[in-house]
């Protein structure tokens, strides 16, 4: 495991090594990640790891073209989607109230908020327990989200958030690290 600094510290990755991600250790990000909070524990990520070939081919076909060799180079890339009919699940979830999911199904409008919202959280969540066991990561947003929809998740309630590279680094990042805003710039204490 690595400590928070190297967590953080880590950049997005852009080409991977050519060594398998086991099902195992998916598995085991998964369970770190999912005790992370969200809204009324309403846990509305969903994720489809694509990793063999004839899924691969369908993903590079929704993939903005300077995307297709980064997501060939990695063993597994996460499309993290959420659900949009995520309280059907608030009585297990929630159990002490479900009455929330009545709150939820009112309004698609807020119901695409918070699962969107939360399902960004969760996939954060995710690439962080990824980095701390010793992946790297490289999310994107370059791509069609129509085309990933339909491709992956058609008679579905998931529509994709983003998609992320996942699998052991090959060699540094071929970018200089671009500045952060500091906390003076981005900050306010009331």
């Amino acid at each position: 495991m690595r400590n928070i600094e190297e967590v953080f510290a880590d950049r997005t990755c852009y080409k991977f090594l050519d060594r398998p991600v086991s099902k195992v250790l998916l598995e085991e990000i998964y369970n770190m990640a999912k005790l992370g909070p969200t809204s009324a524990n309403c846990s509305p990520l969903r994720t489809v790891f694509v990793q063999n070939p004839a899924a691969k081919d369908k993903l590079y076909q929704c993939v903005a073209p300077g995307n297709v060799e980064k997501v060939k180079s990695a063993p597994v890339t996460a499309i993290f989607a959420f659900d949009t009919k995520f309280y059907e699940l608030i009585p297990k979830l929630f159990p002490h109230d479900i009455s929330i999911k009545d709150y939820f199904s009112s309004s698609e409008e807020i119901a695409l908020d918070t699962a969107f919202r939360n399902s960004s959280l969760q996939a954060a969540y995710f690439m962080i327990a990824a980095r701390n066991k010793g992946l790297a990561c490289g999310p994107m947003s370059g791509f069609n989200k129509n085309a990933i929809n339909s491709t992956f998740f058609n008679d579905s309630n998931y529509q994709v958030n983003f998609i992320c590279n996942i699998g052991y680094r090959d060699g540094d990042n071929p970018f200089p690290r671009l500045p952060k805003l500091d906390f003076t710039e981005c900050c306010k204490i009331m």
